[in-house]
């Protein structure tokens, strides 16, 4: 049987609204799982971190995908959460124990305190979540998918999927697999134009933006290229020699799906084959999904959300 696929954004620990979500889209518990008679979930990543219920949206995810019902793809906050957990050969660990970091992390180890099986269980089960997927109708990554970077990551991961040897490569910065594993996970960032910067919603102060890896930077200023809307931006064009390469992902490609970028408002399509499905459900926000059957152009009508 060929299924359709529904895809669902970041959940960050909020059980109550994928449950609320998935019984709208017509899923239903069988021997404890969701499943759909016709249907299949392709999960974009970020199921930890920030919500109350992280234990709970691990456990219905992860059946899910265990008993065929779903895919589920790593998204960045998996990938720090390894990286959290993982010692450096020479001491330390791969992702450093800051305060900024133990914060993102602190619901997530708040909400497995006692339980240290069970939650480096789902570590390694994190390292079973392929970083992209990719089929003849369509194509979905956590934050960005760049050809050449999909391309790299296809020769150096085994099955699009993350081991420990490479985990411990992919945190060195200024490597191909650093860069391409930063950027399909956390999308493209670029610096801002001199004694610029902004505070993000952590009130981390930044002097770079995430782009809009879908447009052409050669013909967009940095305010139309941010994906954060910044007054402080100016319309000035855009440097392209501040990045690794000027790819973008055009039109003619299949649709793409990814989330990350904590939209808000009602979803909506960013292009014809461009669809975010982060909707900032961790912060008031909506958790949004889009009902694709196979169309090359999508559609506006096909977004559900709770």
């Amino acid at each position: 049987m060929h299924f359709m696929i529904d895809f669902i954004g970041d959940i960050h620990g909020h059980a109550d609204k994928l449950i609320e979500l998935l019984e709208k889209l017509g899923y239903s518990t069988n021997n404890g799982t969701y499943s759909h008679s016709t249907r299949k979930v392709l999960f974009i990543g970020d199921y930890i971190d920030r919500g109350p219920q992280i234990r709970e949206t691990l456990g219905i995810v992860r059946q899910m995908v265990e008993s065929g019902k779903a895919i589920a793809l790593m998204g960045n906050h998996e990938y720090n959460a390894l990286c959290f957990h993982y010692e450096e050969r020479e001491g330390g660990h791969l992702r450093k124990h800051l305060i900024k970091n133990i914060i993102q992390h602190y619901a997530t180890l708040q909400q497995f305190q006692n339980k240290q099986d069970e939650y480096e269980d789902y570590l390694e089960w994190f390292k079973t979540l392929p970083l992209y997927y990719e089929t003849d109708s369509f194509r979905a990554a956590h934050a960005c998918w760049d050809s050449d970077n999909i391309a790299f990551l296809h020769s150096a991961l085994k099955n699009e999927r993350l081991n420990e040897t490479v985990l411990h490569h992919s945190v060195v910065k200024g490597t191909e697999l650093y860069r391409t594993i930063d950027e399909t996970l956390k999308g493209k960032e670029v610096r801002m134009p001199a004694g610029l910067s902004f505070v993000d919603k952590d009130a981390t102060e930044r002097n770079e933006i995430r782009i809009k890896w879908w447009q052409d930077p050669k013909q967009y200023s940095y305010r139309e290229m941010s994906v954060i809307p910044l007054e402080s931006l100016p319309d000035e064009s855009f440097d392209i020699s501040m990045m690794h390469s000027s790819n973008y992902y055009s039109e003619k490609e299949k649709p793409v799906f990814f989330g990350h970028y904590w939209m808000s408002g009602h979803p909506e399509l960013l292009r014809g084959n461009i669809c975010c499905l982060d909707y900032s459900v961790a912060r008031n926000g909506v958790l949004a999904a889009y009902r694709f059957d196979g169309e090359k152009e999508l559609s506006k009508d096909k977004f559900t959300f709770v």
